[in-house]
């Protein structure tokens, strides 16, 4: 099979782009281009940060700022909105311009280089965390906390300064 040949048989794996990938070409696609992606900086007014509990193969367990790649001509807006929904179960307000650009690199390939728009994200203050059946320190268990805790993803170590920070 030569290239042109192997281009159109992926093409007609994917259905639509704009809802994502199928899991092996998106991890191929991860392996050969960086991805970009919104990071959700979820501040109450106590000055809490609300984090959530990840365990993956790729990056193993520990708290993270939730988040999210960006689909095919989808906008950040559009993706943040759906990451809130999906991990803590609610729309959040958002400033409209990044607080912060990283460029993340793992060891391993697959998943193996982001570019990350950290924005600053609010919620309303009747919010409370809906842990449907999840027990802390479980996938999706997600949580208000005063500081950054021990067991940060190390992946996302830049973002200890704004958990830290109360504003």
């Amino acid at each position: 099979m030569n290239t042109e040949e192997a281009i159109k048989f992926l093409e007609k794996q994917i259905k639509d782009p704009k809802k994502g990938l199928p899991q092996e070409i998106f991890y191929f696609a991860s392996r050969i281009v960086p991805m970009i992606n919104v990071d959700l900086l979820i501040k109450n007014k106590k000055g809490q940060t609300l984090l959530a509990w990840r365990d993956d193969n790729f990056y193993n367990q520990g708290w993270h700022i939730p988040g999210g790649i960006i689909r095919f001509k989808e906008t950040a807006e559009q993706r943040i909105q759906k990451v809130a929904i999906q991990e803590i179960g609610a729309k959040v307000k958002f400033e409209p311009q990044p607080i912060g650009i990283y460029q993340f690199f793992a060891k391993h390939e697959t998943r193996g280089h982001f570019i990350s728009l950290l924005y600053k994200c609010s919620v309303p203050d009747s919010f409370e965390p809906k842990n449907k059946n999840i027990k802390e320190k479980q996938a999706g268990y997600i949580k208000w906390h005063d500081s950054c805790p021990k067991d940060f993803l190390k992946v996302q170590s830049v973002y200890k300064k704004y958990i830290n920070n109360k504003k």
